[in-house]
């Protein structure tokens, strides 16, 4: 059997999809906070707080539930990790210390370990159900 174009068009499409939600749900979540929190002792904390994370973490669910659901594991996990990289490096990248780059990998290899975590979950779950026939 050939396998064309067409076959790699909804796997490349999990991918996108997967990336670009991760990039809009860490603007949308992360985005928008770039100040530290200075407390008395003078210590600084942030510029996330902890209600935040968790809400990108728990949105995250849901596009990576959906690509995992329909077999796009791979695409789930690559996806998400790229866009939360990206978005990461877009984010911290104005550091002048230029230990962004850290942060950047601990995002990197923290999303692909979580992600995939996830998905073999989800794909687990889906691959024992049984399958029903669409209703017409």
């Amino acid at each position: 059997m050939r396998q064309g174009p067409r076959n790699f068009t909804p796997q490349l499409s999990a991918t996108l999809a997967t990336a670009l939600a991760a990039l809009a749900l860490w603007a949308a979540w992360l985005g928008w906070d770039q100040h530290r929190d200075v407390h008395p002792d003078g210590s600084t904390t942030g510029p996330y707080e902890a209600w935040q994370v968790i809400g990108l973490v728990l949105t995250l669910l849901v596009p990576v539930y959906w690509a995992a659901s329909r077999g796009y594991v791979t695409d789930a996990v690559l996806g998400t990790s790229a866009g939360l990289t990206v978005a990461a490096f877009y984010d911290w990248s104005d550091d002048s210390s230029g230990l962004f780059v850290i942060g950047v990998g601990m995002v990197m290899i923290g999303s692909v370990a979580v992600t995939a975590a996830v998905t073999a979950v989800v794909a687990a779950v889906h691959r024992d159900r049984p399958r029903t026939p669409p209703n017409r």
